[in-house]
């Protein structure tokens, strides 16, 4: 099956999809499982809080994030990948309240006034931007009033400024979405389409940043 965004890299298939976790561990250095810890600590979820999850992938930090839900809460993710959506359901297995549906991230979603938390995990970043706006608004639409919007994703920064040995694995590794993302004003931008009270949380030297934004 081909790629709706050929220059993207969030559209994970084939060998890398199989073996997503292992190489994100391996391309963190090992950093990859403390780092999402904290970042899900700092999502300050609640036993019974609903959860939607875009582009979740193989069910990581799905698992993370249902180990402080109770019987009450429940993790919807959304990804396109099959092999992406076999394994979260194995890993989550174990979890009734968790859940996994094959829908595409740039299309605008059914749901609405659903749910409490919202989380997207280095995915919007690999996106042209007229269909960032379109995830946006499909989040908007989705949580409840009051709910959050978590996005864990490149901070802002100027690539011409960063040290070589980040900036030079930033141009080989990542697409060219990417240039254009961490040059963008996000809270800015999430303001014009309603969301207020932003906090962040900073990592990897504040290159990459948990966002968080209420509706």
């Amino acid at each position: 099956m081909s790629r709706y965004y050929p220059e993207s890299k969030v559209e994970v298939r084939g060998f890398t999809a199989r073996h997503y976790d292992v190489l994100m561990d391996v391309i963190t250095i090992g950093l990859y499982p403390s780092f999402i810890k904290k970042a899900i600590e700092a999502m300050n979820i609640k036993p019974s809080d609903k959860i939607l999850d875009l582009g979740a992938g193989t069910g990581r930090n799905a698992c993370l994030m249902m180990k402080r839900l109770s019987a009450n809460g429940e993790i919807l993710g959304i990804d396109i990948s099959q092999e992406m959506i076999s394994q979260f359901q194995k890993k989550c297995a174990g979890f009734s309240n968790a859940h996994i549906v094959e829908a595409r991230l740039d299309k605008p979603l059914p749901w609405k006034d659903k749910f409490d938390k919202a989380f997207i995990s280095f995915a919007l970043h690999g996106f042209p931007h007229e269909v960032r706006e379109q995830i946006i608004e499909s989040v908007w639409k989705a949580l409840k009033s009051g709910g959050a919007f978590f996005v864990l994703d490149y901070n802002e920064f100027s690539l011409k400024k960063t040290p070589f040995y980040l900036r030079i694995p930033f141009k080989l590794m990542e697409c060219p979405y990417a240039f254009d993302f961490i040059q963008k004003d996000w809270k800015k931008i999430l303001g014009e389409k309603r969301f207020t009270d932003f906090e962040e949380h900073l990592f990897f030297g504040k290159y990459v940043r948990l966002l968080k934004a209420v509706k």
